[in-house]
């Protein structure tokens, strides 16, 4: 009888040719919304998917959202009309090889081409010259603290996860709004998450541009978060950025507390920003 791995191999082969060529599911209707209310811009010859809602009358507040790892703009559709009371502008992008973006194929992934992706999307849309407000989650953390470091606009930040200090080193799940399929391709995955050794690498560079910050800074925190577990990584952001304020939500809330609690989240960045 032939060992069990090899009758398993043998049997994965034809499963796994059937499963790479199943076409990717079709759009939800919310997503094909979302699609249609945003547009492109071109960066480098590559198209970039961005949404830009005009909202608050007498407000010329800007805030650019930026999203995490492995999701899209689309982590941001619960708090997004919340926000355009607020705002005069609410402005959100695909970061390149995800959502709605290209997905170049072979490609160098990395934080820094992100963040002059961001730039790029501001001069675009002629707001270079402007005070910008971050929001950022997870993977757009870090975009966030590089777009510090380089400090060519006024920012005004709001760190949902301070990812850097605590590093993620298993990622289970990949963006369901993809027009492809990137899972299916490995050498894409490992493109994409060479951002991991990037922060390992560029630590100093990305923790230093927080210590040093001369901008507001705030963490809005779910306590359940398996990623950045309470309350060590509460503590070790307190000790490394005892300047920075803190929201804490409910006890149940995780990783993504814009979408799991939308109004607590959406207070909690509202009262922040309503404090300067």
């Amino acid at each position: 009888m032939k060992e069990w791995w090899v009758q398993v191999g043998l049997l994965s082969v034809p499963l796994l040719a059937v499963y790479l060529h199943i076409p990717p599911p079709k759009l939800s209707p919310a997503l094909l919304s979302w699609r249609s209310s945003g547009g492109y811009f071109t960066y480098k010859d590559q198209n970039i998917f961005y949404r830009d809602s005009t909202g608050a009358v007498g407000s010329s507040d800007i805030v650019v959202l930026l999203h995490g790892f492995p999701t899209s703009s689309y982590d941001w559709c619960k708090i997004w009309e919340g926000l355009t009371q607020r705002f005069h502008r609410v402005i959100a992008l695909d970061f390149v090889g995800f959502g709605f973006s290209d997905k170049p194929r072979p490609h160098r992934y990395s934080i820094f081409e992100q963040a002059s992706i961001v730039e790029g999307l501001v001069r675009h849309l002629g707001l270079h010259h402007q005070r910008i407000n971050l929001l950022s989650h997870d993977y757009g953390d870090t975009v966030a603290q590089e777009l510090l470091h380089r400090s060519l606009q006024p920012l005004m930040l709001c760190l949902l996860f301070l990812v850097p200090i605590k590093m993620i080193s298993t990622i289970s799940r990949l963006c369901s709004t993809s027009r492809q399929r990137p899972l299916h391709n490995n050498r894409f995955l490992f493109s994409i998450l060479q951002y991991i050794n990037q922060r390992k690498k560029h630590r100093d560079r990305w923790v230093g541009a927080l210590m040093s910050a001369s901008v507001p800074l705030h963490l809005i925190y779910g306590p359940l978060d398996p990623v950045n577990p309470h309350p060590e990584f509460l503590q070790l952001y307190k000790k490394v950025l005892p300047m920075s304020t803190v929201s804490v939500l409910d006890d149940h809330i995780s990783h993504y507390p814009q979408l799991e609690d939308p109004t607590g989240f959406l207070n909690a960045y509202l009262n922040f920003i309503n404090s300067f």
